[in-house]
């Protein structure tokens, strides 16, 4: 809703920095809504009206030290220009206080507002009154809320006020919102808190769990009966923990509830405020000298390193499903289970839970349809591996997602991961890996059952500030090596809940097989699981505005030429679902504009024997001459293909008549996908992508060059990449039931 005293606000800096371009100033959307832009607008203002000549969004240290030098304290009296006092004035106004108009007089309206200010922000009493101290216009000059929002929690927002109070003069400490939320701020001021309160001098404290921080720490065990400041930092942490303690004493509750945090992370039950229960208040990772019985890495387990494991006291060992590099080597040559791996871990009474990861670093490698792919590439990967029924599997999100990306991109993602395994029949359970606000959402949302939390990856935004999930399985604290010789072992080191014990048995693994026919037995099921995961992205079954309905698409790919795309896939070892997803994909976007321009292809090549320049695509495979005649050249000379005579792609009869075939023969046009694909894989030699050649076919491709030889049929341009990532899913549905058949 449109504030209009916000409305004059952006007028006011409209009006005034008119030549904002070149002072730096940005034209604000005169909407009358608060926000970032009219804050960042106001701090440059500021900046200016003080002479600073480089003028930036952030209220940094120039901004505060020139304050400092110049208006230690702003009244009616300091204040030294209206425009100056307008730019309160519409700060003020910003972050719902009363400025007094915006007419450039610090009266006592103004005196009124920056009162109330200080008083929600708990500093009042060291700031009395209606100036404004140079950190108080810092704290002014934000979005920060010092009053509760969005279902904010009065204790946290107690604490908030209480810190600001406390440590607001000291040289690194700025003031933290206080809004009942917890967060990167508000965790930073209380380690700063716990530094200052240590005796470190401004300048050394600097809000970083370092050694010296965790020194002082052990020299403050709390405990029944302490008070103090030292019991009203323990408490305060509590709080920001999520537990139900008063603020202050060490009290017979704080006693209990320090008793049921223990228990719930997995410390010994003391019922103190130890070094160990600091620390897993304070940071993600907590106390890193905690030995878990539970790791994760990207090495293989050898009986000497099962030994190892062992020794140290590990039963649960983390391993991947797959490796998305295409060509491991180095570390991550064995981050996959590798043969023999399972049976190691179970002949020496260790157990395994498995992980996945591919499109892990990024929000864009998070969606439905890729949850769905990722879902079922899990799934036969487990199964390939001999993970039984009732195996969890933990889908990697291994990057510091923001919370929107997490509305946005995660929670869609692992929505189709739970579709996908539910479509399979829930052979398998899902858990999630990543930071602690990830983890958490995911759970709540209901698409996952355990969590397995990147705790050691304390800076993520994810995990400062946020709870360890109540569903958490494995929380990873730290990176060591243990073990010597060929027992040696470079892990993560993880606490485990007890929640999730792994699997200490294993069927054997599947061989790798060539792929054969369909099984009859599958046609139906098969057909029904495609079309469910084609209507989730918007493709309906009865085809909608498009040419074919999805069964006539099945049918003609997936089982009237089962024959010909088995030998394909025999002759050049590339998954009958490769070829069968880029051409069904293909079938099932044909619509009447596609028709039209065929047609009118044939029209003008029998009129004037001229083909035309568009070379529209054409037949159940979408191919062009432009696309063919290459291709097909490329495998005459590698001897991928016999019989086929060269054509030149400069003769339009040549042109027009492999098009043509293409059009007429669905033979012909599933045969030239392969062609096709061969040519993508070596590189594309003349053609118009410059990727790099992929490895010769092989059928134990890696997700992520899956993923090529779908984008590159469609070419080097959007919307090859995105309907690429669509596509994956469909390659798995397609490659489930394949495996099956391949296993019958």
């Amino acid at each position: 809703m449109a504030d209009e005293m916000v409305l004059r606000a952006q007028k006011f800096v409209n009006t005034t920095y008119n030549d904002g371009a070149t002072l730096g100033i940005s034209k604000l959307e005169e909407n009358g809504r608060t926000g970032w832009p009219v804050m960042y607008a106001l701090t440059r203002a500021l900046q200016y009206e003080m002479g600073i000549s480089s003028l930036s969004n952030n209220f940094g240290p120039t901004t505060l030290s020139t304050l400092r030098s110049k208006f230690p304290k702003l009244d009616a009296s300091t204040v030294p220009s209206a425009n100056f006092c307008r730019i309160i004035q519409s700060a003020l106004y910003c972050k719902g206080y009363d400025g007094g108009e915006i007419d450039g007089t610090y009266n006592s309206r103004v005196e009124s507002g920056v009162t109330d200010l200080k008083a929600n922000m708990g500093v009042d009493g060291k700031f009395p009154g209606g100036s404004l101290e140079p950190k108080v216009v810092k704290g002014l000059l934000n979005m920060d809320a010092y009053v509760v929002v969005n279902g904010g929690s009065e204790a946290i927002r107690s604490i908030q006020q209480w810190l600001n109070w406390r440590y607001v003069d000291r040289q690194d400490f700025y003031l933290i919102p206080c809004d009942g939320h917890n967060s990167r701020d508000v965790s930073k001021s209380m380690l700063l808190a716990i530094q200052y309160e240590l005796g470190m001098a401004d300048g050394v404290a600097n809000g970083v769990f370092g050694p010296g921080t965790q020194a002082g720490l052990r020299q403050h065990t709390v405990a029944a009966g302490t008070a103090g400041t030292w019991a009203s930092l323990f408490t305060a942490a509590m709080i920001l923990n999520r537990r139900p303690v008063p603020f202050g004493n060490f009290t017979a509750t704080v006693k209990t509830e320090t008793e049921k945090f223990q228990s719930f992370v997995k410390l010994p039950v003391t019922g103190i405020g130890d070094f160990s229960t600091w620390a897993s208040l304070l940071v993600s990772y907590g106390d890193q000298s905690r030995r878990g019985e539970a790791c994760d890495g990207v090495t293989k387990i050898t009986p000497a390193r099962a030994e190892t494991l062992k020794a140290h006291g590990i039963t649960y060992v983390g391993r991947y499903l797959t490796n998305p590099d295409p060509t491991p080597s180095g570390s991550t040559a064995e981050k996959a289970i590798q043969p023999g791996e399972l049976q190691t871990i179970a002949d020496n009474g260790l157990r395994c839970y498995p992980i996945y990861q591919t499109y892990g670093r990024g929000a864009d490698g998070f969606s439905y349809p890729l949850g769905r792919a990722a879902a079922q590439a899990a799934i036969n990967a487990a199964l390939d591996h001999g993970f039984r029924r009732g195996t969890r599997i933990y889908f990697a999100v291994d990057f510091d997602a923001l919370d929107h990306q997490v509305t946005n991109n995660v929670l869609p993602h692992f929505k189709g991961i739970e579709d996908a395994v539910a479509d399979d029949g829930n052979r398998f359970e899902i858990g999630v890996y990543g930071p602690r606000n990830v983890c958490t959402r995911v759970g709540e949302a209901g698409h996952s059952t355990a969590s397995f939390v990147s705790d050691m990856s304390s800076g993520f935004s994810g995990n400062f500030g946020y709870p360890l999930p109540p569903d958490w399985a494995y929380d990873q604290i730290v990176t060591r090596t243990i073990g010597s010789g060929a027992g040696a072992i470079n892990l993560d080191n993880n606490i485990a809940s007890g929640r999730d014990t792994g699997q200490g048995s294993f069927d054997p693994p599947r061989a790798v097989k060539a792929d054969v026919r369909l099984d009859s037995g599958l046609v139906d099921a098969m057909m029904t699981d495609v079309g469910k995961y084609m209507e989730s992205i918007g493709y309906p079954n009865d085809g909608g505005t498009r040419t074919y309905q999805h069964w006539k698409c099945f049918d003609t790919v997936c089982v009237e030429h089962d024959e010909l795309i088995t030998s394909l896939s025999n002759r050049h070892n590339l998954r009958k679902a490769l070829i069968q997803a880029t051409a069904y994909w293909e079938m099932r976007h044909i619509d009447p504009v596609d028709e039209a321009a065929e047609l009118a292809v044939i029209s003008t090549f029998n009129t004037t024997g001229k083909f035309l320049a568009q070379d529209p695509s054409t037949g159940i495979a979408q191919q062009r001459a432009q696309t063919l005649i290459p291709a097909w050249n490329h495998a005459l000379d590698k001897g991928y293909a016999t019989g086929q005579p060269y054509r030149d792609p400069a003769s339009d009869q040549d042109k027009y008549d492999v098009w043509k075939k293409a059009r007429d023969d669905e033979e012909f046009a599933l045969t030239s996908v392969v062609m096709i694909d061969r040519w993508d894989i070596d590189g594309k030699p003349g053609g118009d992508d410059d990727s790099p050649a992929l490895r010769q076919p092989t059928l134990s491709y890696t997700d992520n060059e899956i993923y090529e030889v779908l984008r590159r049929y469609q070419g080097p341009f959007e919307p090859a990449f995105t309907d690429a990532k669509k596509r994956m899913p469909l390659y798995y549905v397609l490659e489930k039931y394949h495996s099956i058949s391949r296993n019958m």
